[in-house]
């Protein structure tokens, strides 16, 4: 037999195929994260791609945010990247109680002078300070009362996360401070209005938040 008959078994022409050569089972994929998200983009830079039916932020806990914004992190971590985080209740309840420390020089001495006069008259003078109070501080201190600057937390608007206008931060003053005019009832519509925010759902608002369209962020 000659030696230069095929054998009918050639030998391979190249180097044996990997199983695991990416040829075969297609380009790598990015590693997916506990949570079934890919943890980067193609090529592994930035974070994955947002499909049709992403959801936007706060979905998790069945709620609608905007882009800006994150819900309150029980546990005090960082918002997400390129948003803000709604305060929490406690230090929302603590820059009031500050803001009513500061207020009650004043009031004492509006009881003195006028409520010898008339109870009325009080309750008018009150609303006038609280109001005037809330007002210049956010108009001056960029969304900040005294309280607000202790606790780091600041009142932004709802549609953009910037700062609210003029006639905005007047309504949200207006609505927090004018009720208390209203000898009793004033009192009671006050009480509830601050307490609004503990039910009220996504944005947890007060009613002179929602009067406003504003909400109350975390300091980044």
């Amino acid at each position: 037999m000659s030696t230069n008959e095929p054998s009918g078994h050639e030998p391979p022409t190249g180097p044996p195929q990997n199983p695991y050569d990416k040829n075969v089972y297609g380009p790598p994929q990015p590693p997916a994260d506990p949570y079934g998200q890919p943890a980067a983009g193609p090529a592994g830079y930035g974070p994955p791609p947002q499909g049709p039916y992403s959801q936007p932020q706060g979905a998790a806990y069945g709620q609608q945010f905007p882009q800006w914004l994150s819900p309150p992190n029980t546990y005090g971590g960082p918002p997400a990247p390129g948003s803000r985080q709604l305060a929490n209740s406690g230090d929302r309840f603590l820059a009031r109680l500050i803001d009513t420390a500061v207020l009650l020089v004043p009031f004492i001495l509006l009881y003195v002078i006028v409520a010898q006069v008339s109870t009325i008259l009080y309750s008018v003078a009150t609303a006038v300070v609280a109001v005037g109070y809330e007002a210049a501080m956010l108009l001056t201190q960029g969304g900040q009362t005294i309280g607000k600057k202790a606790m780091k937390i600041r009142v932004v608007s709802l549609a953009h996360g910037g700062r609210p206008t003029d006639a905005e931060f007047w309504a949200r003053a207006g609505v927090y401070g004018g009720p208390q005019a209203v000898y009793c009832l004033g009192s009671v519509f006050s009480l509830l209005n601050v307490l609004w925010h503990l039910w009220d759902k996504p944005y947890q608002q007060c009613l002179h938040d929602k009067a406003a369209k504003t909400v109350v962020v975390k300091e980044s």
